[in-house]
């Protein structure tokens, strides 16, 4: 069961560290990717990272302040935001492609596994 957490409140300019883990076990040699879905928009990919490879794509218009990072030791993939913007408040979600190793998809229909979302709200 992927797990995220690490959202909240925070002021427009802030960071925020979202993390993902795997309850039970290890994420394999999965890809592991962060989505959001802000209100009335649809899901839509921010970052994926190969466990195995370590390799990492981020959404054009993110990279820069969005930065994804993977801890074997403590089998947990993070996601970095910086210089957050309102238009970032949305519900983050971590999920799991597990019939891929290194090639990352954008499309949220790979991923076979889901978190539950974590709430990111940006004040402004």
């Amino acid at each position: 069961q992927l797990q995220a957490s690490g959202g909240g409140l925070v002021q427009a300019g802030g960071s925020l560290r979202l993390s993902c883990t795997a309850s039970g076990r290890t994420f394999g040699d999965y890809i592991i990717a962060w989505f959001r879905q802000a209100p009335g928009k649809d899901r839509e990919f921010v970052a994926g990272i190969s466990w195995k490879g370590g390799n990492a794509i981020h959404r054009d218009s993110m990279r820069g302040r969005f930065s994804i990072s993977r801890d074997n030791g403590k089998n947990t993939v993070y996601l970095q935001i910086n210089s957050v913007q309102p238009e970032d408040t949305a519900v983050y979600y971590c999920a799991v492609d597990s019939d891929r190793i290194y090639t990352i998809s954008s499309w949220s229909g790979e991923y076979d596994q889901w978190g539950q979302g974590t709430q990111v709200t940006v004040s402004s």
